[in-house]
């Protein structure tokens, strides 16, 4: 009797501790975005955790792309296996449609998906909103609910896209997929043509007056809007006054308008291979907020006064007015820089300035900077919008012209706003105190483990990386290198890899600096026509 007490009090003990053991080990819960694939299954993508969460399909529960969703960690992540979870909850439907092909039965229409984040079609429930659609074209669709019971989930038309196989129905295809606008709202673009076109003088007041002083564009030869220019003129002691204007959009656009909520939205514009989708309406992006020549504009300025050694003594920043004398292709500008001949004003301004250029860009590179020239691919489009051709843009001069005074006002404002300096470079207004709060571009120094692979990899085609040890011995000896396997078949494959030994530049308000540029300060000084978080 007493022994089977004894088993009986040790089973019942062992159960305790078993059934204990199990109430402790509970799988974690996560909120994140589902990322669907074709074939049914998914993965969650949580904020603030390195690896995703696979999903079978089975365990998906009618979660879809890019819904916010709660997912339990089912199996942690080994040497062997990935991070397996199942969806618990559907937080919130994604509001972002999926393109697809009509197709109809009598009163009944269902989308049938070419989506490869789409396995199922989606029954649609408001074809009579859209008398213009036939069965067989190319429309966008989002999902409303999807019950247990039913086959496939049930949603709305959000468009009709268009006969399927003609150009600009799959570019909008494109951008409907991505959930991006591919037209303004007409109370958007009736909002922006109510803006005056007109100039007046309470519009130049508390402005310096550039107009009368040489001015010019420089950007590719198709370009449609020209958000920044250069002035130039010779001071009577010797030196020049270089100014670096930018399109003043804030002048136009007011935060709180129905125009700034909409490019608050989109956020940036966006390139497409035969056409840009604007963030700001036409009336903005490419007249208002267009620097075009022989046009009185509406600006905000960094002013430099340069010696011709390209030191800069003093500086100034405001809101201007200019008037652009001359709008160049990046082509037209090199002629003139390998002509040589100063035979006009302008050509006269044009080589000052590229020889200021080389000068800023040989004082970079001595400093640390990083030479990366990956080529830059176009393609040439017909009437129609179909590829013709591609080709690689080349970086010459004029490229170069442009991109130092852009990167001088850039590393100038920045430093202007963290050490409350005015006038002279590095010395604070007197009584002026320090203002540090501010948004900077920075750029951590590489991951010392990613360079010697990089070391190793360019050993074994017969290049030595010099000395790492500090930042500047690296930039030099990447320099070095990528002089080395300069048109070589592996420099490429170096690059690449380069890079991928870089941090990740990113926005910070904790200054570090600029590694790759070699800037103690950096930030972005360009105007917010393309990007609604720059300047």
């Amino acid at each position: 009797m007493q022994d089977f007490k004894k088993n009986y009090m040790a089973r019942k003990n062992s159960r305790n501790s078993s059934r204990k053991h199990k109430e402790k080990k509970r799988f974690p819960t996560f909120e994140g975005r589902v990322q669907m694939t074709r074939e049914g299954f998914g993965f969650v993508i949580i904020d603030g955790r390195d690896d995703d969460v696979y999903v079978k399909a089975s365990k998906m529960h009618g979660a879809l792309n890019d819904d916010l969703v709660r997912v339990t960690v089912t199996r942690e992540k080994t040497d062997k296996t990935r991070c397996e979870g199942q969806i618990t909850e559907i937080i919130e439907r994604s509001r972002k449609p999926f393109v697809g092909i009509l197709h109809t039965v009598g009163e009944q229409a269902w989308v049938l998906m070419q989506s490869r984040t789409m396995p199922y079609d989606i029954q649609v429930t408001n074809l009579s909103d859209f008398p213009q659609a036939e069965a067989g074209m190319k429309v966008s669709a989002a999902i409303d609910y999807w019950k247990r019971s039913d086959s496939c989930p049930t949603g709305h038309l959000v468009d009709v896209l268009g006969v399927a196989g003609e150009n600009d129905t799959e570019m909008h295809a494109i951008l409907a997929e991505f959930g991006l606008p591919y037209r303004f709202e007409p109370e958007v673009e009736n909002a922006a043509d109510q803006i005056s076109d007109t100039i007046t003088e309470d519009d130049l007041r508390g402005r310096r007056d550039f107009r009368k002083i040489l001015t010019f564009t420089i950007d590719p030869a198709d370009a449609k809007d020209f958000d920044d220019a250069l002035s130039f003129r010779k001071l009577e002691n010797g030196n020049y006054e270089v100014g670096v204007h930018i399109a003043d959009v804030t002048y136009y656009v007011k935060p709180g308008t129905i125009v700034d909520d909409e490019a608050k939205a989109r956020g940036t514009s966006v390139y497409l291979v035969d056409r840009t989708v604007p963030m700001l309406p036409e009336k903005l992006s490419n007249k208002l907020c267009s620097l075009r020549p022989h046009e009185e504009k509406l600006t905000f300025s960094a002013v430099f006064e340069m010696t011709p050694s390209a030191k800069v003594v003093s500086r100034w920043y405001g809101r201007t007015a200019i008037n652009s004398d001359y709008r160049f292709a990046y082509e037209q500008a090199q002629e003139i820089i390998e002509a040589g001949k100063a035979d006009s004003e302008i050509n006269e301004c044009i080589l000052i300035l590229h020889d200021l250029a080389s000068k800023l860009r040989k004082q970079r590179f001595a400093a640390g900077a990083i030479s990366f020239e990956r080529p830059e691919m176009k393609v040439e489009c017909d009437e129609k919008g179909r590829p013709v051709n591609i080709y690689q843009k080349v970086t010459k001069e004029a490229n170069w012209l442009i991109e130092e005074f852009m990167l001088l006002a850039n590393r100038s404002v920045a430093e202007f706003v963290a050490t409350g300096c005015k006038g002279t470079p590095g010395v604070p207004e007197k009584g002026k105190k320090v203002v540090k709060t501010f948004v900077y571009r920075i750029h951590d120094e590489p991951n010392p483990e990613k360079i010697e692979s990089l070391r190793n990899f360019a050993g074994n085609f017969g290049y030595k990386l010099g000395p790492t040890t500090s930042g500047k011995e690296i930039s030099k000896s990447l320099n070095k290198l990528f002089a080395d396997t300069k048109d070589k078949p592996e420099a490429a494959a170096i690059e690449m890899l380069s890079l991928r030994s870089m941090a990740k530049a990113r926005y910070d308000t904790e200054n570090i600096g600029h590694y790759g540029l070699a800037f103690k300060y950096y930030t972005h000084f360009t105007s917010p026509i393309r990007r609604y978080p720059d300047t």
